[in-house]
């Protein structure tokens, strides 16, 4: 009954500091556990993903260093008198123990040559390479973003995908709609034959039917055009079930007086079916976005020429047989993310919403 008394605190921070020994001053071992776990989930979750941001803004040399650092620190370089170019920085350990940091002129097999940058007229001395190590500082590659706009044609791939999964989205929405409202709310024989044969093409893996839908795509011109990507799968039959569950859900009352004031079939879908099926058109658009958004198999089959390339095909560039670009694969990784994580984050309330609501009649 005490437990029960406790005062409910509102808000995000009230919810996080909410415990069940709050009213004697001190966390009950519920509290601890429950703190433990969340902090763990915590971690487990946004840990790679917070690696993956930070990694992006190191430089070759940091992502290639081992053990490797958590932080994007890199090499430091300074301007030294008599050079063009910055100098990288080492902390040298001399022979009688005291440490410097100096600048290296250059290497020449186990043996640097060194140099003083804030007293360059001292001269050069010659270091072993095991006597010195890298002189590190925090540093943000920025550059391996704007390489990306600057010599990379990233806008471009950019508006490709995004062009794809937004005529592609809403091509499905409407025609896995309109099904599911046939199937819903038509009554007419050989209903539910047709409803099982739609679910049960979920059993066939989609590889089956790749050489025979791209035979199609080659015959109608579609190869290395946007649209040879979009129409193979606008009806997909996880939407038509979500959404025919749904519609199940909505009183054939509200047709039946419709087609009473003499509306048509498509203004009855398209004013009134629509609107109520709001909750899970959200859902499946975000599950189509999603899809569409990550999908690399088949744009990799249809596309072949680089103009018209999606994010996903663009990243595969960056993978060599000999030579593997880390940090523009992990920066350009991190700006594909950031869309369908901003989608993802506004409409997430939706999928809980929709997905109860069409599963209990």
């Amino acid at each position: 009954m005490a437990d029960a008394a406790l005062p409910v605190r509102r808000g995000v921070l009230g919810f996080l500091i909410n415990a069940r020994g709050a009213r004697a001053g001190r966390l009950h071992w519920t509290d601890w556990f429950t703190y433990l776990y969340l902090g763990l989930g915590l971690i487990v979750m946004f840990g790679p993903v917070l690696w993956l941001v930070l990694s992006s803004f190191k430089t070759t040399g940091a992502l290639e260093e081992f053990p490797p650092t958590f932080l994007p620190y890199g090499q430091a370089y300074a301007e030294v008198e008599g050079h063009a170019d910055p100098l990288p920085l080492f902390t040298v350990t001399h022979e009688d123990g005291t440490q410097q940091v100096m600048a290296q002129i250059r290497r020449l097999g186990i043996v640097s040559q060194m140099v003083d940058p804030a007293d360059p007229d001292a001269g050069w001395i010659r270091v072993p390479i095991d006597q010195r190590v890298p002189y590190r500082e925090f540093h943000f590659a920025v550059e391996n973003y704007t390489f990306l706009f600057d010599q990379f044609n990233f806008l471009r791939y950019f508006w490709n995908s995004v062009f794809i999964t937004v005529v592609a989205t809403l091509i499905t929405l409407l025609f896995n709609a309109m099904a599911a409202y046939a199937l819903a709310k038509y009554d007419f024989k050989g209903r539910m034959t047709i409803f099982i044969f739609i679910i049960a093409t979920l059993m066939i893996p989609p590889t089956i039917v790749l050489v025979p839908t791209f035979l199609v795509v080659s015959e109608m011109g579609l190869l290395n055009n946007p649209w040879g990507v979009i129409w193979p799968a606008v009806a997909t039959p996880t939407g038509v079930f979500l959404l025919r569950q749904y519609m199940l859900t909505i009183p054939d009352d509200l047709i039946d007086a419709a087609r009473m004031d003499n509306a048509s079939e498509w203004r009855i879908f398209w004013r009134i079916i629509m609107p109520l099926a709001a909750p899970a058109l959200a859902v499946l658009a975000i599950f189509s976005i999603m899809w569409r958004w990550n999908e690399f198999l088949w744009p990799l089959i249809v596309l072949s020429r680089s103009e018209t390339f999606t994010l996903q095909l663009a990243l595969n560039s960056f993978q060599g047989d000999l030579l593997t670009q880390w940090n523009y694969l992990l920066a350009m990784t991190v700006l594909t993310l950031l869309p369908i994580t901003l989608v993802f984050a506004f409409l997430q309330r939706f999928i809980t919403t929709g997905i109860a609501s069409a599963g209990v009649k």
